[in-house]
C-alpha cells in the first residue's frame, strides 16, 4: 500500500514538472515565432524600401537624360538663332542692288561730255594763223559746250527720276512684321519650347493655325517632340486664338495658363 502511494506521489510530481516544463518551452517558442515574424516583416519593408528608392533612382536617371537633351537642343537652336540673326534679310539684301541700278545711270552720263571737249580746243590748235577766227569760235565752243554740258545733267536728273520710283517700290511693298503672340498660353509650350519655335521662325498663333501635316512633321522632325503637336492638340488652341474666340478656348483648354500648362 505504502508503495503504491509513493508510486502514485512521483507521477503527480513528475506530470507537475513535465507541464511546468512544457509551459516554458511553449513560452520560448512563441516568443521565436513572433521574433521570427517581425524579423519577416522587417525583411519585407527593407525590400519595399529598396524597390522605391530603386524607382526613384530611374526617374531621376530620367529626368537627368531629358534635362541634358533639352539642354543641347537649346544649344543648337541658340547657335541657329545666331547664324540667321548675323544673315541679313534677302530683302534688304535686295534694296541695295536696286538703289545701285538706278544709281548707275546718274554715274555713267556725265563720262559722255568728256568726247565734245577735245573738239573745242582743237580750233586753236588747228588755225595759229587766223587770229579772228579762233575768238568767234571760242564763244561757240563754250555754247557748244554748256550745251553738251546741260544735256548730261538732264539726262542725269531725268534718270535720277525715273530710278527714284523703282527704288520706293520695294521699301513700299515690303510687308509689316506681324508682332509675335504669347505662345505659353497654348498647352504644352513652356519657355524651352517657346525658344525652340521662335528658333524655327515661329512666332504668331496664325503661323501654329495654318500648319499642315508636312509642317508638323517637320517641326517634331526638328524639335525631336515626337507626336507632342497632335496629342496636345496646338494646332486646335492655335486656331481658336487666331480667331480671338477666348471663350471657347477657355472653355475646351481650361487647363491653359495654368501650372499644369507644360
Amino acid at each position: 500500500m505504502g508503495t503504491f502511494f509513493y508510486v502514485v506521489l512521483a507521477f503527480l510530481v513528475g506530470v507537475l514538472v513535465g507541464w511546468f516544463i512544457w509551459g516554458r518551452l511553449r513560452g520560448e517558442l512563441d516568443s521565436l515565432r513572433g521574433d521570427l515574424d517581425r524579423t519577416r516583416s522587417e525583411r519585407d519593408r527593407l525590400r519595399a524600401d529598396s524597390d522605391r528608392l530603386t524607382g526613384e533612382l530611374n526617374a531621376c536617371g530620367k529626368t537627368r537624360a531629358d534635362l541634358e537633351r533639352q539642354l543641347r537642343d537649346a544649344q543648337a537652336a541658340g547657335s541657329g538663332g545666331a547664324k540667321a540673326a548675323s544673315q541679313p534679310p534677302a530683302a534688304l539684301v535686295s534694296t541695295p542692288a536696286v538703289a545701285k541700278s538706278a544709281s548707275a545711270p546718274a554715274k555713267a552720263a556725265p563720262a559722255k561730255p568728256a568726247a565734245p571737249k577735245p573738239a573745242a580746243t582743237k580750233p586753236v590748235v588747228a588755225k595759229p594763223a587766223a587770229p579772228a577766227k579762233p575768238a568767234a569760235s571760242k564763244p561757240a565752243a563754250a555754247g557748244s559746250a554748256t550745251k553738251s554740258g546741260a544735256a548730261p545733267k538732264a539726262a542725269a536728273a531725268a534718270a535720277a527720276k525715273a530710278a527714284a520710283p523703282k527704288a520706293a517700290a520695294p521699301a513700299a511693298a515690303k510687308p509689316a512684321a506681324a508682332k509675335p503672340d504669347n505662345l505659353r498660353r497654348l498647352i504644352g509650350i513652356g519657355p524651352v519650347n517657346e525658344k525652340l519655335l521662335k528658333g524655327q521662325g515661329v512666332t504668331t498663333f496664325a503661323q501654329i493655325a495654318a500648319w499642315t501635316t508636312a509642317d508638323i512633321e517637320r517641326i517634331e522632325h526638328a524639335l525631336q517632340f515626337g507626336g507632342r503637336v497632335e496629342r496636345e492638340r496646338w494646332v486646335e488652341q492655335a486656331k481658336l486664338l487666331a480667331a480671338g474666340n477666348e471663350a471657347e478656348f477657355a472653355k475646351q483648354f481650361p487647363s491653359a495658363g495654368t501650372s499644369s500648362n507644360t
